[in-house]
């Protein structure tokens, strides 16, 4: 016989990306039974702590923005990338072959390195975590996300929409989990009909290169999709863009705001077409277009494993609320190194997902903090990376139609 608990549900939001009054959320109990017959199989325990208590556990100047402190860091990562740039400049003159093979991807690399940090930048300016003011913030990530052809303010909201809905099975915004009624050409349809409910089914057996395949299409091509035709995100009807104002995903008054962000991408795409035909295509390629495929690279990786892992559910309206959805991301050490240049957004996610317009210089002392207010409900991940990125791209490949927590299974 299936098994029922009661959940009590809280709702919550946010001026931009979570609650509305980060100090009070209030509980509201839900007029039916939820279904949590997987969490209750693999004993998760489903978490009743409010915004409240977190931010008390906080030190409040974690959450001061400083605006000369953050130009700082713009001014850092500019720095390194002229400097890298400029180094570059130097690679074709070497009269060793070998070494100018060797030299032009370690330039790739690095620069792609420090323009994921540049991103990073302007996403804190779309979470109004630059600095207090939010002409600076949007004018900042403006620029910065227009240099990585990054629609701004379109990317902003729709982000914000994933802010205020994390883990939610119908309101989150990208990669959603399929369900299995999705995958029933190949499956059973249903849980009660499938000899193995919680798989590995053999109908999902692909060969390491045919793996290999998809998750370099996913890097490539992955993060233009998603800007494109919403790939992999929340399905809406007609076409939905982050270059489409009039798509669902957008409220009527965001109108030019969209059309601003599309301008400045246009914008960016004729002064990099100008400088392909002063400098020639090939230099346009090898000193700005690889390095921001790496930037797509590491977004993509980035934003996938911070909330896709075998171990962590998803919930349904009947459960989820605001800080159950922050809990379940997953914080991952990249190295001291990449952490570092990445402005560690992936090493103190779970921070920035409860409190959004927190700086990323005060998270990783913001983060021990949540650790120990979260106690087991904090998720972090040791992994290796490749070892991680493998495991969870052959383990996550639906979640069941039923339910209002659910697992990812194979």
């Amino acid at each position: 016989m299936a098994t029922r608990r009661n959940v009590s549900s809280a709702a919550t939001t946010e001026e931009t990306d979570g609650p509305l009054n980060q100090t009070t959320a209030t509980a509201t109990v839900t007029e039916k039974q939820p279904c949590i017959d997987e969490a209750i199989a693999r004993n998760w325990e489903i978490p009743n702590f409010t915004i409240k208590e977190i931010r008390e556990a906080i030190p409040a100047h974690c959450f001061r923005r400083d605006t000369f402190r953050s130009f700082t860091y713009v001014i850092h990562d500019f720095a390194i990338i002229s400097l890298l740039g400029y180094l570059a400049t130097y690679i074709d003159t070497l009269p060793n072959v070998w070494a100018r093979i060797l030299l032009w991807p370690v330039y790739w690399v690095c620069q792609g390195i420090v323009g994921t940090g540049v991103w990073v930048l302007g996403h804190e300016c779309g979470h109004q975590a630059f600095s207090p003011s939010k002409t600076i913030n949007n004018t900042v990530g403006f620029v910065l996300h227009s240099l990585l052809l990054v629609p701004y303010h379109s990317w902003r909201f729709s982000h914000s929409r994933h802010h205020k809905a994390t883990g939610h099975m119908s309101k989150d915004q990208v990669f959603l989990p399929h369900t299995r009624s999705e995958f029933a050409h190949k499956i059973p349809a249903t849980r009660d009909q499938d000899p193995i409910p919680d798989g590995p089914h053999d109908a999902f057996e692909e060969s390491p290169i045919y793996a290999l395949w998809r998750m370099f299409l996913m890097f490539t091509v992955g993060w233009p999709l998603y800007l494109f035709v919403n790939a992999s995100g929340q399905p809406y009807p007609g076409w939905a863009s982050h270059f489409n104002p009039r798509c669902a995903i957008y409220e009527e008054h965001q109108f030019w705001d969209v059309m601003n962000s599309t301008a400045g991408v246009v914008g960016m795409i004729g002064l990099l077409t100008y400088c392909g035909q002063v400098f020639g295509s090939l230099a346009m390629i090898k000193y700005y277009v690889i390095p921001y495929l790496n930037v797509n690279f590491w977004l993509i990786l980035i934003t996938y494993l911070q909330h896709t892992d075998p171990k962590l559910p998803h919930y349904r309206e009947n459960v989820w609320n605001f800080q159950r959805g922050a809990a379940l991301t997953v914080d991952r050490s990249y190295g001291a190194i990449l952490n570092y240049f990445h402005h560690h957004i992936s090493d103190t996610h779970v921070a920035h997902h409860f409190f959004s317009t927190m700086p990323h210089y005060h998270a990783e002392e913001a983060t021990k903090h949540i650790k120990k207010a979260l106690g087991k409900h904090y998720q972090k991940d040791d992994t290796p990376i490749p070892v991680a990125l493998w495991r969870t791209y052959n383990a996550c490949k639906f979640v069941e139609d039923e339910g209002d927590v659910v697992f990812y299974k194979n």
